[in-house]
């Protein structure tokens, strides 16, 4: 039996704004056929700060530290907590399928097990010892070093997540709401002790050897032929749209 095709997109760095709008618009194109199946691989430039869909900007976001250092504030569609998207230090991947994809578990923690599965396959391509952590974490021994949120939204199944290339915790949390430095320290530490990136495992990061082998990883475990392919003029079209109404609208980033 032949395998089910999906696009491979490689759309590079682009702003917060244009990642998290071309996200849904691919999403919305997928759902209604208009695309097929999809992942895609990017970056963050300028890094970027992204809070959850239920979490309130100025709770989280030193907003006033962010402008400083000319860093994006967004809001996600997913859920989750806020994450420091750094421009060199994370490959970011999204995934946009119909609700009623075929093998996809409707429950969407079963869900996790099966797409973060790709993210395990291509890191222990890599000889990276990686494991699927419920609810939605990738694991090496024992330290996080992948993070994901999933929607189910418009008909369809929008995953997106982040691999650590290498971590800078006193950067990270010099960006969020920390009620005291004696707080701080202490969460620049655990996050030292917790979490683990690519260069840490590895010695040093090939970024586009890391996304190759996360293609592959994804292809085994989905049963899944990946096609290079382009974002379509009409997805592009949606996405600045979206990217108007939603993502770089203050109204949205400042909902809650």
């Amino acid at each position: 039996m032949s395998k089910l095709t999906w696009r491979l997109l490689l759309t590079g760095d682009k702003s917060a704004f244009d990642n998290m709008a071309l996200d849904e618009a691919v999403l919305r194109h997928v759902v209604d056929d208009q695309s097929p199946p999809t992942l895609r691989f990017y970056g963050w430039e300028p890094s970027a700060v992204s809070i959850g869909y239920f979490q309130g900007i100025e709770q989280e976001v030193d907003l006033e530290a962010c402008r400083a250092r000319d860093i994006d504030v967004i809001r996600r569609l997913t859920g989750g907590g806020a994450v420091f998207h750094d421009h060199t230090g994370e490959i970011t991947y999204s995934l946009a399928i119909k609700a009623d994809y075929p093998g996809i578990p409707a429950k969407v923690v079963e869900s996790y097990g099966l797409l973060c599965g790709g993210l395990v396959a291509g890191l222990q391509r890599l000889g990276i010892a990686a494991e699927f952590k419920p609810i939605n974490d990738i694991l090496v021994h024992g330290k996080k070093i992948s993070g994901n949120a999933q929607t189910r939204r418009f008909g369809g199944i929008l995953q997106h997540g982040t691999l650590l290339c290498d971590v800078n915790p006193r950067l990270m949390f010099s960006l969020l709401k920390v009620p005291t430095e004696k707080i701080r320290d202490k969460l620049i530490q655990g996050v030292e002790e917790r979490v683990t990136s690519i260069r840490r495992e590895l010695g040093e990061v090939d970024k586009a050897a890391v996304t190759d082998a996360l293609i592959a990883g994804f292809a085994d475990v989905l049963d899944i032929r990946l096609i290079p392919g382009d974002v379509s003029a009409d997805e592009l079209a949606l996405m600045e749209r979206i990217k108007g109404e939603r993502y770089a609208n203050p109204t949205w980033n400042h909902q809650r």
